[in-house]
């Protein structure tokens, strides 16, 4: 009995074994613990290319149902290794569910960087939940949060809409945001510095209150504010949002504290910044864990650069639990919720490179209902 256990064993840790050398990774490594200020801006000035146009502000999500994939996510054992994302801070719940070593959030906006650094910056300034709700928010932070690491994110929202900061606090505090920022090491124009301070603003005036916009197009009335995005739940009605939990909150903290989100610019399909992170992803021997695209592989297919999207992804180095994430906005989707816009996905990244190679998905509508795993 005891040689049949021995036995077993061998067999699992020889198949892990091949999964690391069919993907070229060098036994042992891992990404670091941490980056210093300089090796951050380096490596993401180094991954990233020039900026392209995309007519939204993206300053929050737009997605309500963002959150119904963390269960699915959890179940199929999605954790670790690096993970990839576009768009703003419905990065962080994604993060907060994965774990990973390293994040890079890659946007083809330059804007979307320079929100990051606004978030980073916020966090480093930061101890707890509530203390960056009221930097984020402009409000002055009572003097002792200790007390409000057990509070639900309903509590610390409330706060939020009972206080009231003068203007010369908010401005001292968009002070102290922005001073944070130029520490990054991160070159900044005077004009980065001025578009972080006016993200800022916005928050600090329309506060939970702050909507997805489309330039030139009025906020659509389905679209959640942040109060809704922060207090969302998955699909067993489980709050999930990043600031749901303090625990949560304290592990993207220390990600970013040590350098560890990494914002890049860069178009999907393009021919840089993607297959950059990839490469830098194998030469430390990480795996991408999770890829969340939101919906841009609707806009590739669109303007017929998703075979060229497709074949960046299939050279990412993959683990047998790696997937990606995506978003569906069209209605009528057959994992949709009621009362929900948008509907959120969850894909193999095996099984999206195997249909690709194979005879592809031809059609977006392919891609968002075929090889699904369940929610």
């Amino acid at each position: 009995m005891t040689d049949l256990r021995v036995s077993l064993h061998d067999m699992r840790r020889l198949k892990s074994l091949l999964t690391v050398f069919v993907l070229a990774l060098p036994l042992g490594a891992q990404a670091p613990a941490a980056l210093s200020d300089s090796a951050f801006a380096s490596l993401s000035a180094r991954l990233s290319e020039a900026p392209g146009f995309f007519d939204t502000d993206n300053l929050i999500s737009n997605e309500d149902s963002y959150l119904h994939v963390i269960g699915t996510v959890r179940r199929v054992g999605v954790t670790g290794g690096a993970y990839l994302g576009v768009g703003p801070d419905q990065n962080f719940s994604y993060i907060a569910a994965v774990r990973p070593r390293v994040a890079f959030l890659i946007d083809i906006r330059r804007d979307n960087l320079l929100e990051h650094l606004l978030f980073k910056s916020i966090f480093a300034l930061s101890r707890d939940r509530l203390d960056y709700l009221c930097l984020l928010f402009g409000r002055p932070a009572p003097a002792d949060t200790a007390g409000w690491g057990a509070r639900d994110i309903a509590a610390l929202l409330a706060y939020i809409d009972t206080v009231r900061g003068d203007s010369g606090a908010g401005t001292r505090t968009r002070s102290r945001v922005i001073d944070r920022v130029r520490r990054t090491a991160i070159s900044l124009s005077d004009v980065d510095a001025a578009t972080i301070g006016r993200f800022h603003l916005a928050f600090v005036t329309q506060g939970p209150a702050l909507r997805f916009n489309s330039l030139g197009r009025a906020p659509q009335s389905y679209y959640p504010d942040y109060r809704q995005l922060l207090v969302e739940t998955d699909r067993t009605g489980r709050q999930s949002s990043f600031l749901a939990h303090e625990v949560d909150f304290q592990f993207v903290k220390s990600l970013e504290d040590r350098n560890l989100v990494i914002p890049v610019v860069g178009d999907l399909a393009g021919d840089k910044a993607l297959a950059a992170i990839g490469d830098w992803v194998r030469s430390q021997g990480e795996t991408v864990s999770a890829f969340y695209t939101s919906n841009v592989e609707q806009y590739l297919f669109a303007d017929r650069s998703f075979d060229r999207f497709s074949r960046t992804v299939a050279r990412l180095p993959r683990g047998p639990n790696s997937v990606m994430i995506r978003s569906y906005f069209r209605g009528g989707h057959p994992q949709s919720v009621a009362g929900y816009h948008a509907t959120q996905l969850v894909q193999s990244l095996d099984r999206f490179v195997a249909v690709e190679a194979a005879s592809g998905f031809g059609s977006y509508f392919a891609l968002v209902t075929r090889e699904l795993i369940d929610p």
